[in-house]
């Protein structure tokens, strides 16, 4: 009788155990996940934008026509990034005509390493001529030497465009980095101000 009794206790012990890998399975999975998405494939700066109906680069120039600007979003391929902190990127909209993208007020900024990156831009899209110095300026963000930055003669006139958000996309950032990297550009916030009074 004795031996009767035992075995539903033992099963009741088993069930138990069971029971306790399954939640620390759980609890693992949990994790993991948390741990995964502190990494995102697609990337955010400044104001949140949905990047639908956006146009190419190549149809920017038809777009704003004979207009002095024109709220629009736009997505094409990164040419540069100014190097000293991420606050200006070029894209190319033509054969050898390059539109530079500045960020409204200096509020935010991109990484400096999305050369090449596909990204989505939305805000005010206006033609633009800038001078010497301010070409000059510019040259020196991206780390050209002197004598390329000498060079710079002629002011240019170009598509320029000042963006609200970005999108770029197939870019991995870690959260606690972009959180880090915020929190500098707030720093040097009065900087870029100073600096790029375009």
């Amino acid at each position: 009788m004795k031996k009767i009794f035992l075995i539903p206790a033992l099963i009741s012990v088993l069930f138990a155990c069971s029971e306790g890998e399954s939640k620390s399975d759980k609890t693992t999975s949990v994790e993991e996940s948390e741990a995964q998405s502190s990494e995102m494939e697609t990337a955010y700066f400044g104001a949140e934008i949905s990047g639908e109906n956006a146009i190419s680069t190549s149809e920017a120039l038809a777009v704003l026509a004979d207009r002095d600007s024109i709220n629009t979003t736009i997505t094409g391929q990164v040419q540069k990034v100014c190097q000293v902190k991420g606050c200006w990127m070029t894209m190319e909209y033509g054969e050898g005509e390059s539109m530079r993208v500045s960020f409204r007020d200096y509020g935010f900024f991109v990484p400096k390493d999305i050369d090449g990156k596909e990204v989505v831009i939305d805000g005010t899209l206006h033609m633009e001529t800038t001078s010497v110095d301010d070409l000059r300026h510019y040259a020196e963000d991206e780390g050209l030497s002197e004598e390329e930055v000498a060079a710079i003669t002629e002011p240019e006139t170009a598509l320029s465009f000042v963006a609200d958000g970005v999108i770029v996309k197939n870019y991995k950032v870690k959260t606690g980095a972009a959180k880090a990297e915020e929190q500098n550009h707030e720093h040097d916030h009065d900087h870029g101000e100073e600096g790029h009074e375009h």
